[in-house]
């Protein structure tokens, strides 16, 4: 611990007090044309979050319903047919609108070129088209649900997809293309802006994390999408054509279509965790008031994970009769693919170690997504294994995993996201009372919900089954995960109360409330203005110096007098908050 400490405190009451900028991004224009047909970065992650977040609730709503029926063992709300298409449109909803989209479209919306010094993306009318293709994409989707769903799995496995299922199975595969198309724009246009259009001095080492996070998932998204999109428009074709390409009824080869499906939909799991990465890193980063340990291994560590995620797609295929010596392979490298990540846990933590730490809300969820990012990962370790894969292949043990990672990381890291930058995109602060009771609730409620199904997999239970009455045993695990699920409900619908009510009633946050380092807080307002800088930016110095002070410091939510501040023992000035 640094042994130079003073306790200093900067507050409205202290000083001046902060005002929200009289010309911002928000009032550029008021008229829904001016929304519409912006090609402001800003307006348009706005425009995304709406209906990401809206699209969220939508899936939350079918995995009540799949809740609500594993209540019991026989199947007494839905029917089978009815429950396939529940957790079809479940599957579909929450990936394809909202995880993968999620932090990329949004928060990497609004920050990449506050973060890099930028006006804006490289390609400002591309950007929007990109939000119309995921509208158009998100209209499909709902259509599909509207006219009775598709019953094949979010996965549309073939033959089942091309030859036996009974839902709008074409039209949902447009849908899903069009949600492909929208992401590969965005994916051009970040590796575009972060390559050409950095402030002078931002070097690539001074990047912040949360940019290389981005970097390495848009690569994953150009060279992966357009592999699952054909594969897509393959099961179309032989749907609609009769042309045998998967069905081996037909002639065609069912597990080409897993080998290409997975090629893409392993990777697909980094798109939406590594941004989430991003967020930690700039998170544990402020709130810990240190340099993040080990910059490089974590940057690099993000790049490995974009490149060898590519080399894993066989571990979902051991019991599909791919060739043992295959799985032995695949085996290997998922073991290998662990390790980029645990470089992380193990930074984020050595970061945290002797640092000052504030746990304000982001700061919670951030430590709750390294809790449940380590649970995932260690279960992912388990399924790696070809000899404990054939026992637990297609079980809830399966689903608690894919859940660990992709809710319990992804989602959790959304919401640190959305927490930390809520005061540089609304201009507002919210409750932080609230804040926390949400961040807690949340880690309760979704280790309540899931726990049990890692149980009740390792017992047998198969997933998408909705009639479990020849193992009524069971039903114990499923109350246990229905009951946690409905905590964790009351986690998530929270935010959008408090949230909401800070918009009108909510503190007036100034530029740099948390006392953060970057271009985002130190160079902008809050909100920006509509060309996000007055003057071009000049980056003088190395990413997360938090032991020099914060430019625009309005004040540190949650910090008293009688609480205190680290300052290097080589300094002779302290740093007021």
């Amino acid at each position: 611990m640094n042994t130079n400490i003073t306790s200093v405190s900067q507050t409205h009451s202290g000083t001046e007090a902060a005002k929200m900028p009289e010309q911002h991004y928000l009032n550029a224009g008021y008229d829904l044309k001016s929304w519409l047909l912006t090609t402001d970065h800003k307006r348009i992650a706005v425009l995304y979050f709406i209906l990401i977040t809206f699209f969220f609730f939508v899936g939350g709503l079918f995995a009540a319903l799949i809740r609500l029926e594993l209540v019991t063992p026989k199947g007494d709300l839905l029917t089978a047919d009815v429950y396939n298409r529940v957790f079809t449109a479940h599957g579909a909803v929450m990936i394809f609108l909202f995880l993968i989209p999620s932090i990329p479209a949004t928060f990497g919306n609004f920050l990449i070129p506050l973060m890099i010094g930028a006006r804006d993306l490289a390609f400002p009318r591309l950007n929007l088209l990109s939000w119309y293709v995921y509208a158009l994409s998100s209209i499909l989707f709902v259509t599909v649900v509207l006219l009775g769903g598709v019953d094949t799995g979010w996965t549309f496995y073939a033959p089942l997809s091309t030859s036996f299922a009974n839902g709008y199975v074409v039209l949902t595969i447009v849908a899903a293309f069009f949600a492909g198309f929208s992401s590969i724009f965005t994916g051009i246009n970040f590796i575009a802006t972060i390559h050409k259009m950095r402030a002078p001095g931002m070097t690539w080492f001074r990047l912040p994390l949360y940019v290389w996070g981005h970097y390495a998932t848009s690569l994953i998204i150009i060279l992966g999408t357009p592999v699952v999109a054909i594969a897509l428009i393959l099961i179309a074709v032989e749907r609609v054509f009769r042309i045998g390409i998967f069905d081996p009824a037909l002639g065609g080869d069912p597990i080409l279509f897993q080998h290409l499906f997975w090629f893409y939909s392993h990777p697909a799991v980094y798109i939406m965790v590594l941004p989430g990465m991003g967020v930690i890193s700039e998170v544990i980063g402020c709130f810990s008031r240190k340099r993040v340990f080990g910059y490089k291994f974590i940057a690099f560590s993000s790049m490995a994970i974009a490149l060898v995620g590519f080399l894993v797609w066989g571990h979902h295929m051991y019991v599909s009769g791919q060739s043992v010596y295959a799985g032995m392979v695949f085996s290997l490298i998922t073991y290998v693919v662990a390790i980029p990540s645990a470089i992380k846990v193990f930074n984020w933590t050595a970061t945290m170690y002797k640092g000052t730490i504030y746990l304000q809300t982001p700061m919670i969820y951030a430590l709750s997504f390294i809790g449940l990012f380590i649970i995932g990962g260690i279960t992912g370790v388990v399924l790696a294994s070809m000899a404990a894969d054939v026992h637990l292949h297609d079980t809830y043990f399966v689903v608690a995993h894919f859940h660990y990672v992709m809710v319990g990381s992804a989602v959790t890291a959304y919401l640190a996201a959305v927490h930390f930058w809520w005061p540089k995109i609304t201009g507002r602060m919210y409750s932080e009372f609230f804040g926390k009771l949400a961040a807690i609730i949340t880690f309760i409620g979704f280790n309540l919900t899931f726990l049990p199904q890692f149980v009740v997999g390792y017992l047998g239970m198969p997933r998408r089954y909705y009639d479990y009455s020849f193992a009524p045993e069971w039903q114990i695990w499923h109350a246990a995960s229905t009951l946690g699920s409905t905590v964790l409900a009351v986690g998530f619908a929270l935010p959008v109360f408090y949230l909401t009510y800070s918009l009108i009633y909510g503190e007036i946050a100034g530029q740099n409330p948390w006392g953060a380092k970057g271009l985002e807080w130190e160079e902008a307002s809050s909100p920006p203005a509509k060309f996000n800088f007055d003057k071009m930016p000049i980056v003088n110095q190395e990413a997360y110096a938090y032991d020099t002070p914060a430019r625009g410091q309005t004040h540190f939510r949650g910090v008293t007098s009688r609480e205190s501040l680290s300052i290097p023992p080589t300094s002779a000035e302290t740093s007021h908050i």
